[in-house]
């Protein structure tokens, strides 16, 4: 008889009755939209991160809009991101009238290539979104001398350190995601993190739309619930352990997959990973689109959900050629499923479809 295994999913929130309980009591208090808890959910995550302060809102891109705005950015001018990342920074460009300048990435780190970032300043730049891709936080130091703003994605390193230092401190703003299957989940939201006031008192003043006393352009409903915060305290109050967690799972992944002849990740030094996705990279082929379809079909079929890391990179979207890193990176990149509530069993269930189909 063939025993059926359930399906080991890509993505899965790590969730526990103190989760429970923090949202229900809150639903017994009767304050669930933006309240108390919220605040104190401002500030236990600037803290974690060690910044000035914080403003909740209701996701990830409503974060990156408002960090924008709250930097003065504005029509025509130009903000300058990553082709191989999620639509929502380009987005978050196009809404507020501005026009995103795309460049290519760092193959090895899967980082906004500096060099490319440089070659596309112009006097319309206004602002350098830098995602820290995957879990790896990037260094930033290059992109400091270039005199533009920087807008940090955190969206997926929460937590993770270069030289010591947290990332989020580095650029004038910082913008957070806790959507469903981030490090640390509200099931939506977001929180823009700065050390300056004024541009945290400008987020606040976007992020609210009534009872104003006045009519602001750019203002609209950004805010966040107490219920959405209560969650994400409870889950912060476990963080450490959510990271331990991806760290052990990682290592042992490094150890079962090295002989595969995949390229795993790799963490330059002073740098650490804290792995919201597990990435590794097959050697380019003249057919590596076609044959990533099928390694992630069989895997599909055999009980595994892998994916590619990026849906679709923004030159993709956009028809543009010019990006051999982020093209690269579309065709080979592979995220194996990572999470803290990922059982032993899961792990090596894993680790052993992956060998067997990559041998």
């Amino acid at each position: 008889m063939t025993v059926s295994l359930a399906m080991i999913p890509h993505s899965r929130p790590s969730l526990g009755d103190e989760d429970v309980e923090a949202v229900t009591a809150v639903l017994g208090s009767g304050q669930l939209g933006q309240g108390p808890r919220v605040e104190q959910f401002e500030r236990a995550v600037a803290a974690f991160v060690g910044v000035h302060g914080g403003v909740a809102v209701s996701s990830g891109t409503a974060a990156l809009e408002l960090a924008l705005l709250a930097l003065g950015v504005g029509p025509d001018d130009e903000v300058i991101l990553p082709s191989y990342v999620c639509a929502a920074p380009w987005l978050a460009v196009v809404r507020i009238g501005a026009r995103p300048r795309i460049v290519d990435i760092d193959l090895a780190t899967f980082a906004i290539d500096p060099g490319a970032t440089r070659k596309a300043l112009s006097p319309r730049t206004r602002a350098i979104i830098v995602p820290h891709p995957f879990g790896l936080a990037a260094d930033l130091t290059k992109l400091q001398t270039l005199g533009v703003p920087l807008v940090e994605d955190c969206a997926q390193t929460l937590g993770a350190t270069v030289v010591g230092r947290q990332v989020g401190r580095v650029g004038q703003v910082t913008v957070c995601s806790f959507y469903a299957t981030k490090l640390l989940c509200t099931g939506e939201g977001g929180m823009l993190l700065s050390n300056d006031e004024a541009i945290l008192e400008k987020a606040r003043a976007l992020r609210e739309y009534d009872e104003e006393p006045s009519l602001q352009a750019g203002s609209f409903n950004f805010k966040m619930t107490d219920l959405q915060a209560a969650l994400g305290l409870s889950q912060l109050s476990r963080f450490r352990s959510f990271l331990e967690r991806r760290a052990a799972i990682a290592a042992y992944y490094q150890r079962a997959l090295g002989p595969t002849g995949v390229l795993l990740p790799t963490v330059p030094e002073g740098r650490t990973h804290i792995y919201y996705r597990y990435v590794v990279r097959l050697r380019p082929s003249h057919d590596s689109q076609a044959s990533m379809d099928a390694l992630l079909t069989r895997l599909e079929h055999r009980g595994v959900q892998c994916r590619r890391p990026v849906f679709r990179a923004l030159h993709r979207y956009l028809n543009l050629d010019g990006y051999p890193a982020s093209e690269q990176a579309s065709e080979t990149a592979l995220s194996v499923p990572i999470y803290p509530s990922m059982t032993d069993d899961e792990m090596t269930r894993t680790a052993r479809m992956l060998c067997e189909e990559l041998a």
